[in-house]
């Protein structure tokens, strides 16, 4: 994983915690909230405030995060809504966090002048026992306040303001004046300066989790079911489709009735058949890699002469994106690829829906050779496949992210998915999407193309 590390491809963009004020208040929240403090002079921390080095001191990589459920976090720098969120339990965590601290920025900044922020995403479970308890997970909420209660003093001076005003007597009470006075001391002047935070409850009904070996739950949609990474999760559950990953057929029907994917040759403004060649070579350095072939700083053009010279060794999955290729290219014929096909998920992306994250997050899973759309979308995934490739891939996936896709990494999610948001943590502006050239392609899509079969299928 060193390699990854030197690239910025691990642990990239976390907020580095030196100065001896930074660990000071670190060490307060995390005494506050922990009962725990680090001897540590010099570290990073992601969003939530959680340190990989803190994490391998204390021995517990949950030290902010215990049994997995109710995630809390320490704020010292607005700047920490651009990191990564690091062992990530729920797929929604990080979103959660970072649309806090944006709704929330100014005050959050000037708390952070003095103090550590600390708090907790609270839901009504503390422990998930049974897949079951996933369904008692609806709402999030956030609770937060700096170490030494600045937003509890606030709302409490606020209190004491109201009864000055209101009461008849409360220029001649003493102890109130008195009791204001001290706590005002805590808080700074609050009629100018007011100190509240926006405490919103966030909606939890579609989402992964890594328990119980990876769920994709997903509950508000049209026709829910739950996704399994690993074996199917037993006991009685509130639900009436469960389906693993070996189930490609009974998935591609749930995106499909869903209206949550897209085909990526179909889509507007992209070029799919660039996007599917991308694809291929991704899947040839797998194949080329597994048979010993250096990799290392090949260039594109490279990669596709040798691949050429090895096209006995190339595995169904290159067949297939090939054949789309040439059907998007060339208007020839159009392959019979249907659900079970091991390309059909590479040819999908996610439509523009609110859960457009989490189903490109579950088509990650479902084509892992795509490295790149692993590594955006999965990065638990990909870090964990990282460790059993052989060396000439790892070499090829780490050159090429670090050289390729970091360059521009706002412009290769627009090309990729059109409608997905900067995760760098700088919220990219909309682009406009292109009109497709010619509508009538679209419809021989529907009719004739590679994806017509689970469309016939759906209208039986």
């Amino acid at each position: 994983m060193k390699r990854l590390i030197q690239h910025g491809l691990m642990f990239g963009n976390l907020f580095h915690v030196a100065s001896p004020a930074l660990v000071e208040r670190y060490n307060r929240a995390l005494q506050h909230l922990t009962g725990k403090t680090t001897a540590l002079t010099d570290f990073h921390v992601d969003i939530s405030g959680y340190s990989p080095e803190i994490g391998d001191e204390l021995g517990d990589d949950l030290y902010l995060n215990h049994a997995g459920v109710n995630r809390q976090f320490i704020l010292l720098s607005t700047e920490q809504k651009r990191s990564p969120l690091l062992n990530e339990k729920f797929s929604v965590n990080r979103d959660i966090l970072r649309r806090f601290i944006s709704d929330n920025e100014r005050q959050l900044f000037a708390l952070t002048a003095t103090d550590a922020v600390a708090g907790e995403l609270v839901n009504s479970v503390f422990e998930i026992d049974t897949p079951a308890r996933l369904f008692d997970i609806h709402k999030i909420e956030i609770e937060a306040d700096t170490t030494k209660g600045t937003l509890r003093h606030a709302e409490h001076l606020s209190d004491l303001v109201d009864r000055f005003k209101g009461e008849d007597d409360a220029w001649f009470d003493d102890v109130l004046i008195a009791e204001m006075i001290n706590t005002a001391k805590q808080t700074g002047d609050i009629t100018r300066n007011p100190v509240k935070l926006k405490h919103e409850a966030f909606q939890q009904d579609n989402y992964w989790t890594a328990h119980f070996g990876g769920l994709y739950l997903f509950q508000g949609v049209e026709h829910p079911a739950i996704i399994a990474s690993g074996e199917k999760p037993r006991g009685e559950l509130p639900i009436k489709y469960v389906f693993d990953m070996e189930e490609r057929n009974r998935i591609a029907k749930f995106l499909d009735y869903n209206g949550l994917t897209e085909p990526v040759v179909k889509a507007r403004g992209v070029d799919g058949a660039a996007i599917l060649r991308q694809k291929m070579d991704f899947i040839a350095a797998d194949a080329l890699a597994a048979k010993g072939h250096d990799l290392t700083g090949m260039h594109r053009s490279k990669l596709r002469r040798l691949t050429a010279k090895h096209a006995h060794d190339l595995p169904e999955e290159y067949e297939g994106l090939a054949a789309m290729v040439r059907w998007a290219e060339s208007g020839g014929r159009w392959p019979r690829i249907s659900s079970d096909h091991p390309a059909y998920f590479y040819s999908l992306r996610a439509a523009d829906t609110p859960d457009r994250n989490l189903v490109n997050m579950l088509l990650a899973e479902l084509s892992p050779l795509d490295v790149r759309q692993l590594f955006i979308c999965h990065k638990t995934l990909f870090y964990q496949q990282y460790r059993s490739w052989p060396e000439e891939k790892k070499a090829y996936v780490v050159h090429f992210l670090a050289n390729e896709y970091a360059v521009d990494k706002a412009g290769a999610r627009d090309a990729l998915f059109g409608h997905e948001p900067d995760m760098s943590g700088d919220d990219a502006p909309e682009l406009p999407r292109a009109m497709p050239k010619v509508r009538s392609r679209e419809r021989m899509i529907d009719r004739v193309g590679p994806w017509g079969a689970v469309a016939r299928e759906r209208k039986r």
